[in-house]
């Protein structure tokens, strides 16, 4: 069963990410390599993440338009 996973090459040698189940010691596997072209987001894929710029952009706009309320007087 196919199986994608995320490492990082160092010293000759691909180091996992998180740990690899379901293989036995020595195992031989076969690699495809497919260099990353950004690092992505620890949430990325779930439904109504918003990239940082336009997190930071909503959070501008919230502040400038909208009225301070003080919780204390509710």
């Amino acid at each position: 069963m196919p199986k994608t996973i995320e490492a990082i090459y160092e010293d000759g040698v691909f180091r996992p990410l998180t740990p690899v189940k379901g293989l036995k010691k020595h195992q031989r596997v076969t690699i495809t390599v497919e260099k990353s072209l950004e690092r992505r987001h620890p949430l990325h894929g779930l439904c109504g993440i918003l990239p940082d710029k336009d997190a930071k952009e909503m959070l501008k706009i919230i502040e400038e338009e909208f009225e301070k309320v003080n919780i204390d007087e509710w």
